[in-house]
């Protein structure tokens, strides 16, 4: 039977130090990764594909659709009695400007080599990345927290959920006119069973603290 891990947010006391530069790092990283997807022109991600549906259909900016849809996902975290904690709000803003930084230096990929490297690259950065800082139990993004809520609340594992809500949110978004391809079933695919197999190695655990 799969171990069962505690990922509850606990407070900034404990283990502060460590546990600080774990969020952020895993937060740049993820940055990063996403950078290089959206820079393989292999597809998008699928809460990307999301987006750019819902920004197709309202004529709102990509950026204004994705404040819009954190909100709307964090209101989806009353049910499940998911509490927003430091790294909520790091989410946003360092794996945004992670984002943008990273694609000053690095162009739109056209040689089909390059283009298949930063996508695998990509996707398994991000899923070690979501590990890293889901781990340090600051506090998820708003996305990662509906699935750690979803995961306790049915008792599933974090690698069948974060699956089906990929894939849930890849149908709105293609339906939506969103841009889909290779890259974008591979995520969807990969992502869930990568996280799992991290977060073992990375989360915090209370026995840490001594």
């Amino acid at each position: 039977m799969a171990q069962t891990l505690d990922l509850k947010p606990v407070g900034i006391s404990h283990d502060t130090t460590r546990r600080s530069i774990q969020l952020v790092a895993g937060l740049a990283l993820y940055g990063g990764s996403m950078a290089m997807l959206t820079r393989a022109g292999l597809g998008l991600d699928p809460w990307d594909v999301l987006h750019e549906g819902l920004m197709k259909i309202t004529g709102l900016t990509f950026g204004t659709v994705t404040a819009i849809a954190s909100v709307v996902v964090l209101l989806l975290w009353i049910p499940l009695k998911q509490r927003p904690g430091i790294g909520t709000v790091a989410n946003i803003v360092i794996i945004s400007l992670t984002v943008d930084f990273v694609r000053i230096f690095l162009p739109d990929q056209h040689v089909l080599g390059w283009q298949i490297f930063n996508l695998v690259a990509g996707v398994v950065l991000n899923g070690l990345a979501a590990a890293i800082y889901v781990g340090a139990r600051l506090g998820p993004g708003p996305r990662d927290g509906l699935m750690t809520g979803f995961a306790a609340r049915t008792g599933k594992s974090i690698r069948l959920v974060r699956t089906l809500i990929e894939i849930t949110v890849l149908a709105g978004g293609w339906l939506l006119g969103g841009t889909v391809g290779l890259g974008t079933v591979l995520y969807a695919l990969a992502i869930g069973p990568l996280t799992q197999a991290f977060l073992p190695l990375v989360v915090w655990r209370e026995r840490e603290r001594a």
